[in-house]
C-alpha cells in the first residue's frame, strides 16, 4: 500500500494548515526562521519540505546547499517552481525515509518539522545517522485531545494518515536522540488556536558553542 502522503494534494494540505483555527503553516514559518539562522551551517537538509514553507528565510549569502527531501514528487516540483530564485542552491530529493536501503547526502543542519510523527523514532534515528548532521532541529506537534488532525473542511483529505501516525512525546524524542549521540540544546514552543502546540527541540552532536546551551 502506498504512503498516504503521495496522494494528498499540496493545495489541500496548505489550505488546511493555514486556516485561522489551525495556523500551523504560519506558526511553523516563524519558527523556521530561527531554525535557519541559529546555527553555523553551510548545508541544510529539510525533511518533508512539501511546498517549501519557510525557504524564504534561507540566507543564500551563507548557505551553499539546501536539500529538500519529500516522498511526493509533485510537492518537490512545485517547491522548485516557487523558489526558482534559489537556483542551484536548492536540490530536491525524492525519497521514502522508511525504505530499508535509504541513501541521503550529508548536511550540517537537519530540519524535521511535523515529520517524525509519520516515520517514528527508530526510523528518524536511522535518517540522522545517515545524514550525520552537526545539528538537528525538529518541530513536533503536541496534541491536547485524541485528534492529531484539526477539524476543517479538508479533514477527509487526511483520512489515511492514521495508518502511519505516531504520537509524539518530548522525552521520548530526547531519549531517542541521546541514544545515537545527540544532546538536547535550544527549545521553543508556540500555542496554536485549537489548543494544540508546536514544540521545537534542537540537538547537537559535538563542539556546541556555550551560547547555545539551555
Amino acid at each position: 500500500m502506498s504512503n498516504p502522503w503521495k496522494d494528498i494534494d499540496l493545495n489541500d494540505y496548505e489550505n488546511h494548515m493555514s486556516l485561522e483555527n489551525v495556523r500551523q503553516l504560519q506558526t511553523m514559518n516563524r519558527m523556521m526562521k530561527e531554525q535557519f539562522s541559529l546555527y553555523d551551517a553551510e548545508t541544510i537538509m529539510i525533511l518533508g519540505v512539501a511546498g517549501g514553507n519557510g525557504l524564504e528565510h534561507i540566507d543564500q549569502r551563507k548557505i551553499g546547499c539546501v536539500y529538500g527531501v519529500d516522498i511526493n514528487q509533485d510537492y518537490l516540483n512545485e517547491c522548485t517552481k516557487r523558489y526558482a530564485s534559489m537556483g542551484q542552491i536548492f536540490k530536491p530529493v525524492c525519497a521514502d525515509l522508511l525504505a530499508g536501503d535509504l541513501q541521503l547526502p550529508c548536511a550540517d543542519l537537519l530540519v524535521a518539522n511535523l515529520l517524525i510523527e509519520y516515520i517514528g523514532y527508530e526510523c528518524f534515528q536511522n535518517v540522522v545517522k545517515t545524514v550525520c548532521p552537526e545539528y538537528v532541529s525538529c518541530i513536533i506537534q503536541i496534541n491536547t485531545d485524541d485528534s492529531f488532525v484539526s477539524d476543517s473542511p479538508y479533514l477527509h483529505v487526511f483520512d489515511r494518515l492514521d495508518e502511519i501516525h505516531h504520537e509524539m512525546q518530548e522525552e521520548k524524542l530526547v531519549g531517542a536522540m541521546r541514544d545515537i549521540g545527540y544532546s538536547k540544546g535550544a527549545s521553543d514552543e508556540k500555542d496554536l488556536p485549537n489548543g494544540k502546540k508546536l514544540v521545537r527541540l534542537d540537538f547537537y552532536r559535538k563542539n556546541k558553542p556555550d551560547s547555545l546551551t539551555e
